[in-house]
């Protein structure tokens, strides 16, 4: 029934924000539907509007919160329903593609031609901004998702040093939990489950074993002695979250790590937007470091605008909007901000802090060593009924509903529904 009624009430705001918005586009501008709701997220999205601003591109915006982006989703087919698409809106992984081959988005093949983008942007992005040879959004960052983000004076004053292993971090927990400090400060949301899943698969399966489960969809892998270990584990997380942590919005929870009252958060790197937005600095007040186990991988996923096609050509706002996201001098200035690093592989570290650097540094090292995989918890890993039925796991199993015996059996039986 909860689901129901935010569905219904995100598709009533679709329906009222539509009638208002019928027009936004008309005038030189862009109706930009997005997610990027909290602080550090806005300020990194103001990097883009002022540059738009700057050529005379209005901006209608429209935003919709909820860190996962189901709510945006949910509105946005609402808008599409009554042939009122926005002009561009944030997107990721397989729901580009749903939308794309639905014949839903705009060609940026001209756009695309112009600015090189065939040259400078991986091809690991490629694969969810192109379909059919046909560009269809424009790729804004790279995050990568295996990160762990600790309050570094928390950690000193408890005698804590980064944990490089599973069982030095269980040992920081339990220090924490005797200190009367929240161990683990976490958000009860079916996508920052699946996100802490997802680091914690990485490190009990590897490279191989997280390829077989979540994009191979191996049975044997999703069902295995692997997969019920990563179960073990997120049920020791479990027991070092606070008992508020359910339906908590992840950047409430990345501010119990900034002010102490946390000792850390497995979060991606939009993470770092709140503390740089709080006035924190990396290797002072805060230490970022990827999962224990997961040195050697990144997970990622990519935020991309898609271009909704306006009934004929690629408009000139939405060419302007796209050519402002793949600017060199953006994709630098705006990752800086947003805590991602470049979706171009030609932009100079000069400007990110040492979180950035080791972000940029690990993806490049990760794509070079064929260990670079898109994130199951954000939808680069299989479609959104696979995902989602993974996250009906996965909560379950965090909330106490299953144990790792029967999340395992429920796994398979799941993703084999769902594909």
């Amino acid at each position: 029934m909860r689901s129901f009624l935010k569905t219904k009430t995100a598709i009533a705001l679709a329906l009222t924000v539509s009638a208002g918005a019928a027009h936004a586009d008309g005038h030189g501008g862009v109706e930009v539907l997005h997610w990027w709701t909290s602080g550090g997220e806005a300020a990194a999205l103001n990097v883009l509007k002022d540059d738009l601003e700057g050529q005379g591109v209005g901006w209608t915006d429209m935003p919709v919160a909820g860190g996962g982006g189901e709510q945006a989703m949910t509105v946005l087919r609402a808008r599409v329903t009554a042939g009122n698409a926005p002009t561009a809106v944030q997107g990721l992984g397989f729901d580009i593609l749903d939308w794309a081959n639905q014949g839903a988005l705009a060609n940026l093949n001209d756009v695309a031609a112009a600015e090189g983008w065939d040259d400078v942007i991986p091809a690991a992005l490629q694969q969810f901004a192109k379909v059919d040879g046909k560009w269809v959004s424009a790729p804004v960052n790279v995050h990568s998702t295996n990160w762990v983000w600790a309050n570094k004076a928390v950690l000193d004053a408890n005698g804590i040093a980064v944990p490089t292993t599973w069982e030095e971090f269980t040992a920081a927990l339990d220090t924490l939990k005797a200190a009367g400090v929240t161990p683990v400060a976490h958000g009860g949301q079916a996508w920052q489950d699946a996100t802490v899943f997802d680091a914690v698969a990485m490190s009990v399966l590897g490279p191989d074993g997280y390829k077989a489960a979540f994009i191979d969809l191996d049975e044997s892998a999703l069902g295995g002695d692997g997969m019920k270990e990563a179960f073990d584990r997120m049920a020791v997380i479990r027991e070092n979250v606070d008992e508020n942590f359910s339906g908590r919005d992840w950047n409430l929870a990345t501010a119990m790590v900034i002010n102490g009252e946390a000792g850390f958060q497995m979060m991606g790197d939009w993470a770092k937007g709140e503390f740089l937005n709080a006035g924190k600095v990396p290797g002072q007040d805060f230490l970022c470091f990827r999962f224990p186990g997961t040195s050697d991988q990144v997970t990622f996923n990519a935020d991309q605008f898609m271009m909704f096609d306006q009934g004929g050509a690629v408009s000139p706002e939405q060419a302007k909007l796209a050519t402002a996201i793949l600017s060199p001098s953006f994709q630098s200035a705006f990752n800086v901000v947003k805590g991602s690093v470049p979706a171009r592989t030609d932009v100079s570290n000069e400007a990110f802090d040492d979180c950035g650097k080791k972000g940029m540094a690990d993806l490049a090292a990760a794509a070079s060593s064929g260990n670079l995989f898109g994130s199951m918890a954000h939808g680069h890993a299989n479609p959104a009924s696979v995902k989602n039925a993974i996250y009906d796991v996965v909560t379950a199993h965090f909330n106490g509903e299953y144990d790792s015996e029967t999340a395992i059996v429920e796994l398979v039986d799941a993703v084999s529904i769902a594909k």
